[in-house]
């Protein structure tokens, strides 16, 4: 039996976790400004008898089909043995539904294949200019390599580290939390590298290389070729002791000329928590207002960085002043791409920072469904095939799906975080793409970045205390949207796939998902309950003794 639903704090953590999407688009229209496509409808393939049945499903998940919120929706499911073998159960299994993070399987494991799971990004900084004893007449040119960290959660032993609900996400759902790794450690050790060169003086500027790819606005969040901290300001506000009082602000990477003030007052314990963010002077002046309970668990906001090469451009200066490095060049302003030179063949590198395996980052990505990871790793394919357009991803994405047996006509994406309208996928793509990875000599590594149900990543506060704790890995998804006519929320897709430790070395691959439920309001803890389901529904397929579909 599955047991020990979530209460309180953690049900809410988990709603923000599991629902680790919610689709904008499917109410403001896409950034392209097309209208959002029809609903999915059945391909054109055969099916199996089992498609249109129950087809031995356990009762328990047939229960949770029956309810109310499911009575205009679609299901789908597909499990299948080790390595593709017998199908298990199956359920529309060859009609597009909508993937929402689940999409991140395709482009995680796209990025993967091409790049390597070893492959380690260096992030190099060139003198550029004469070099009289300790002084450089001339600039220090980092050149941005797409690093989706920059050291910025490496942990002492090398790991990248992570929270169940990820930063990214703060003001979105609450429970977002802060690795406690520093967000310019990369940055600083690039400094200290360049002061041990023995350079301790830069008549000239500092200047970010950051033409390895260009932004493009269809990805949101856009990725940029240099990133630190995801891009984001923390902004930490704690309670006072006593009601009345000025609550306390913390935040972080402090870099000029970003700066931050809060006028948000402690209130009686037990009132709710309402801080509003607010930007000016082009974002780099940040506000916060509002308040937060006495009592009450410290909260945590984000607010964007505008510019993120004039924003490593200021925190590599002030970094090497930290190191002992004089830089003449103004620490805050525009970065000056227009000096860099056409090629560093001959430079000088001095310094360079090294990142953790891919491998690392395609755990970050895929347990907390850090979107902004998976839509660079569409730039970096572009980048492997030699261009600069991360639209080009896509085609060196397609020749891995290819080569992986994916059946592509069966998977539609315009991002790698599975945030687009147009993003489709079948639960048997969803399914192949899994089993591709059991060919593999990196299997175990790969199951093994997916949330672990009841144990870490989005599916930490489900299931807990249940036998399939610990025993299903898989990757979770959401598209929710407004239903203004209904006053309701609308539930385009909730989705779970991944893999079933079925013992004895046994890992079935596995695909369930609703398309189409809704909502009684607009409150969402019913979103939360339905992801419960799904996360039911795989640990009652875990539970269910192994048996070819009939």
């Amino acid at each position: 039996m599955v047991r020990g639903r979530k209460s309180g704090s953690s049900r809410r953590r988990a709603a923000g976790a599991f629902c680790a999407l919610l689709l904008v688009a499917l109410t403001t229209g896409t950034a392209a400004g097309s209208a959002p496509p029809p609903p999915p409808t059945p391909t054109p393939r055969p099916t199996s008898p089992a498609d249109s049945g129950a087809d031995g499903l356990d009762p328990r998940i047939l229960k949770i089909m029956r309810k109310p919120d499911y009575r205009n929706a679609q299901w789908g499911f597909l499990q299948s043995g080790p390595g593709g073998g017998p199908v298990v159960h199956s359920r529309f299994a060859d009609q597009f539904f909508l993937p929402g993070s689940t999409a991140k399987l395709f482009s995680v494991s796209g990025t993967w294949a091409t790049l390597g799971g070893d492959h380690r990004f260096t992030t190099p900084l060139y003198a550029v200019g004469e070099r009289r004893g300790a002084t450089l007449s001339g600039d220090l040119d980092l050149v941005a390599q797409g690093d989706l960290t920059m050291g910025g959660r490496t942990r002492p032993d090398g790991t990248v580290a992570f929270t169940d609900l990820d930063h990214t996400y703060a003001n979105d759902f609450p429970g977002a939390t802060l690795t406690p790794e520093n967000p310019l450690a990369g940055i600083d050790r690039i400094a200290q590298q360049v002061r041990r060169a023995g350079i301790t003086r830069v008549e000239g500027d500092v200047i970010v290389d950051d033409r390895l790819f260009l932004p493009e606005p269809v990805f949101q969040p856009t990725p940029d070729p240099l990133i630190i901290n995801d891009n984001l300001i923390d902004l930490l506000t704690t309670p006072a002791d006593r009601p009345g009082e000025a609550a306390r602000l913390d935040w972080r990477p402090k870099v000029a000329p970003y700066s931050v003030t809060s006028t948000v007052k402690t209130v009686a314990a037990g009132k709710p928590t309402d801080i509003q963010v607010t930007t000016s002077a082009g974002g780099t002046r940040i506000q916060l207002s509002g308040t937060i309970p006495a009592g009450g668990k410290p909260l945590l906001r984000v607010a964007g960085v505008g510019d993120p090469a004039a924003f490593g451009r200021t925190a590599l200066i002030e970094a090497l002043g930290r190191a002992g490095v004089e830089v003449t060049a103004k620490a805050t302003g525009p970065n000056p791409a227009g000096r860099l030179p056409g090629t560093y063949e001959g430079r000088p590198r001095v310094a360079a920072y090294v990142s953790p395996p891919y491998a690392d980052y395609a755990k970050l990505i895929l347990k907390v469904s850090h979107n902004l990871g998976a839509n660079l790793g569409v730039c970096l394919m572009a980048v492997s095939a030699g261009g600069r357009n991360c639209m080009g991803g896509f085609p060196v994405l397609a020749r891995f799906l290819e080569r992986a047996g994916v059946d592509s006509e069966q998977v539609q994406l315009l991002d790698g975080r599975g945030g687009n309208p147009v993003d489709r996928a079948t639960p048997r793509a969803e399914v192949q793409m899994l089993t591709y990875w059991q060919r593999t000599p990196e299997a175990r590594r790969f199951r093994e970045s997916l949330p672990v149900l009841g144990v870490d990543g989005l599916l930490a506060d489900n299931c807990r205390d249940c036998p399939a704790r610990g025993k299903v890995f898989a990757k979770t998804g959401a598209v929710v949207g407004l239903d203004a006519l209904g006053a309701r929320l609308a539930v385009g897709a909730i989705t779970i796939a991944g893999y079933l430790d079925k013992g004895g070395g046994r890992f079935d691959t596995f695909y369930a998902g609703v398309n189409g439920a809704s909502t009684p309001t607009t409150d969402p803890a019913g979103v939360l309950t339905i992801a419960d389901d799904l996360a039911m529904i795989a640990a009652y397929l875990q539970e269910d003794p192994a048996r070819p579909a009939r």
